[in-house]
């Protein structure tokens, strides 16, 4: 659960005081080993705060991006772990700047239950949570527990699942059948693939255990066809009421990892015959 005053107000305050702690002065630090465990965090994190989601936005507190980034805080980040406070935050400079912050935030607090208390809140205290606090932590914890055991193996601590993210003009994608790009700020990347014509196909093929399809949905989005190596798996209808730009529209899980073939097929619905792809995304 989202507590977004606790973490506006405490966040520059509690930034300040890392800083403090752990004598980080001066410019980026992302050169800092990187502690036994980021990598599984960083997937805990994304997973419990977004499901891992890089355009999720809280239309509350403005917290945005897969590890919900106060507005407040990106700049200040930014500058500090890419260089640069004008730094956009693409999917790519979310993980750069998550990666930077719970690095240091973790040689400050020393575990990374309390680095997860403070991602939530922006306090540092050890002791007294709220109980939406502590099963936020516990959530987090869980998710991270899991990756760890789930993808590496007895004792093995270093890394989390491998997730994979496939922008719309990655070679796995074979388009047929006339596609255009077009751009909006919504999208991974600021760009989508779309085909109008009835026909028109997009094939990825990948390696993985799951995959899913991430395209905008809206009132002028139409329907594809799906098939998973080479077999019809459903009609994916794409329109809605309300525009949204990066939506999860198709998935398929197996139990084991194995090389796939996903084709979407645009159905050139009467009206509304428009079908993007913006990327894939596939779990080792």
């Amino acid at each position: 659960m989202r507590v977004p005053l606790g973490r506006r107000s405490a966040a520059i305050v509690a930034l300040s005081a890392a800083l403090l702690a752990t004598g980080l002065g001066g410019p980026a630090v992302h050169a800092r080993s990187r502690p036994a465990g980021l990598d599984a965090f960083l997937y805990a994190v994304g997973e419990v705060e977004t499901g891992g989601r890089y355009t999720a936005r809280n239309t509350s507190s403005g917290a945005y991006g897969k590890y919900q980034i106060m507005p407040s805080n990106w700049p200040t980040w930014a500058r500090r772990y890419i260089g640069s406070a004008s730094a956009r935050p693409t999917p790519r400079n979310q993980e750069i700047v998550a990666a930077g912050k719970m690095t240091d935030l973790f040689a400050w607090l020393h575990r990374w239950k309390r680095v997860a208390y403070w991602w939530l809140t922006g306090s540092s205290k050890a002791s007294g949570w709220t109980y939406s606090a502590t099963r936020y932590v516990q959530r987090v914890m869980h998710a991270y527990r899991h990756a760890r055991h789930a993808h590496h193996g007895k004792g093995s601590i270093h890394a989390s699942p491998t997730t994979r993210h496939f922008g719309e003009k990655s070679s796995a994608i074979v388009y047929r059948g006339g596609w255009r790009s077009a751009g909006h700020r919504g999208y991974a990347g600021d760009r989508v693939r779309y085909a109008t014509r009835a026909g028109a196909t997009a094939t990825f093929t990948f390696t993985g255990r799951r995959v899913v399809w991430y395209g905008p949905t809206g009132s002028t989005r139409g329907q594809a066809r799906v098939y998973v190596d080479g077999r019809y798996v459903r009609t994916v209808n794409l329109r809605s009421r309300s525009f949204t730009a990066h939506d999860a529209v198709f998935s398929r899980s197996w139990s084991r990892p194995g090389k796939h073939r996903v084709t979407v097929v645009v159905v050139g619905t009467r009206g509304h015959p428009m079908v993007a792809i913006d990327e894939f995304v596939v779990r080792r």
